[in-house]
């Protein structure tokens, strides 16, 4: 082979066996060393994950490697978790391709030596951003080589905390049970704690004339139609872009601005610093961070702008902010500062909020935990952000009133709203391995000294010798005399 050919790709089975033998090499996973326990006959799982997205195996992968025995449960179904193959609309991820992601610091785990293995080196430096539904399947193989344990179809209906563990009720297959975990995760993405943010006006309309962007709308269903997409932020490019796709009529996107946000500010501190440094700033840099990143806003991708702008139905309309909607037969008719438009249907792309009363299984977490707006918010914060709960080292709720809600430590924060806690580490693919090394350390660490009597009595049972006494031959002192 010449210098100028490349290597043809090896295939996902030589990278299985690459992946095996990177971990044979760091010995990982650590063998199981938390001690068994049961109640009533019933296991009790060292840690439970509620979500198996790119959060929840990213912490799979780091309680196994840590030893530590935790079960992923999810809703959807197998393959379908997280948003990349449901709600999710963009053509490619944001981030760039070069982020190494859940891979925990292992190289044969990352998206480039998957992608290399089936596509080449040569494919790999040609592409540009990752394809949406590709990361997909990326994520489908992590699972599958590390051999995650993940149950789909399973909906969690309560999470109970105790003191010395909590007790989850999940539906699956038609019946309800019971799990039984010291500790568990809520992995549960960007609305991990709540749900999206919709304007009022769309309470005047009927439901079935607007939808959030992230719904899982059939644009199908859009073909011919006038369209309103209310933002500018990625997903309302996305959304636009998908309406426009599907053959909509129109697209028109109501933008409150006068102008779309160019720079993306937090960017500007995306680097090893301050992910260490972030949850060690005091309160006051937290809320100044955070509140200027929101006010700020993040700009959509150069792309998803482009992909919408090609179509001459697509219209920019900025310095256009929503006063009320109104239905006049089978019209939407939005009064805005920029005149009275009609419409057949509305895409609200606002975001997401903290929204304790749209997740009812957090219900007895949601009355006990202390969040942001409790340790008292500066005049200038972004009001939004109070809501953000206030976690603790291992992202673990903390109680309003000390003392109160035992076991609510047990319960931990693995989703986007973590962020005021500890910065951007439990949602986005920047430094989600970070935060999955971090929280698994701080479990394992929490259910160590919790057992310390079980693992110093293991330390004393243990009997296995290093040597044996034949291997030297001693040479001991003479017996004194005794003087008469």
């Amino acid at each position: 082979m010449t210098t100028n050919q490349a290597a043809a790709p090896e295939g996902l089975e030589a990278l299985n066996r690459c992946v095996a033998r990177e971990l044979e090499l760091l010995t990982l996973p650590a063998a199981p060393w938390v001690p068994e326990r049961s109640v009533d006959g019933e296991p009790v799982l060292d840690v439970a994950i509620i979500g198996a997205g790119m959060a929840g195996l990213a912490a799979a992968a780091a309680f196994q490697n840590i030893g530590l025995r935790a079960v992923n449960f999810d809703r959807r179904p197998q393959g379908f978790e997280g948003p990349w193959a449901t709600t999710a609309r963009m053509e490619t991820l944001r981030s760039p391709k070069t982020l190494t992601g859940p891979a925990l610091g292992i190289p044969s785990l990352t998206f480039r030596a998957w992608y290399e293995a089936q596509f080449g080196a040569a494919d790999w430096e040609a592409l540009d951003k990752i394809p949406r539904l590709m990361w997909m399947d990326y994520l489908r193989w992590f699972r599958e080589v590390l051999a995650l344990d993940v149950r789909n179809g399973h909906e969690i209906a309560m999470i109970h905390p105790g003191p010395e563990h909590a007790t989850l009720e999940i539906d699956a297959a038609g019946t309800r049970r019971r799990v039984l975990a010291r500790h568990v995760v809520l992995a549960t993405g960007r609305d991990g704690l709540g749900g999206p943010t919709v304007p009022e006006i769309a309470e005047s309309l009927p439901r079935e004339r607007w939808a959030h962007s992230s719904d899982e709308n059939d644009y199908a269903q859009l073909r011919g139609k006038r369209v309103a997409v209310i933002g500018a932020g990625a997903s309302a490019m996305d959304s636009a872009g998908t309406a426009l796709e599907a053959g909509a009529a129109s697209v028109d996107l109501l933008i409150r601005r006068r102008d779309i946000p160019r720079i993306n500010r937090g960017k500007g501190m995306g680097h090893p610093g301050s992910i260490a440094g972030y949850r060690h700033l005091p309160d006051a840099w937290k809320w100044r961070i955070n509140s200027y990143i929101a006010r700020e806003q993040v700009p959509p991708p150069r792309a998803s702008v482009l992909r919408v702008s090609r179509h001459p139905n697509a219209f920019f309309r900025q310095g256009t902010a929503l006063i009320s909607a109104r239905m006049e037969g089978e019209e939407i008719v939005v009064e805005t500062s920029a005149g009275t438009m009609r419409f057949d249907f509305m895409i609200f792309s606002t975001g997401f909020k903290v929204d304790w009363g749209s997740r009812p299984f957090l219900r007895e977490i949601a009355a006990n935990a202390r969040n942001w707006v409790d340790r008292g918010m500066p005049d200038d914060a972004e009001p939004s952000l109070g809501a953000m709960p206030d976690l603790g080292p291992a992202f673990e709720f903390q109680p309003k009133v000390p003392g109160t809600c035992p076991g609510l430590e047990r319960i931990h924060c693995f989703c986007y709203p973590a962020m005021m806690s500890h910065g951007t580490v439990s949602g986005d693919i920047p430094a989600i391995s970070d935060g999955a090394e971090r929280l698994s350390q701080a479990i394992a660490s929490s259910l160590f000294r919790e057992d310390i009597e079980v693992h110093f009595q293991r330390g004393q049972a243990y009997s296995e010798p290093e040597i044996f006494g034949d291997e030297w031959v001693p040479i001991l002192p003479e017996p004194a005399k005794v003087s008469a």
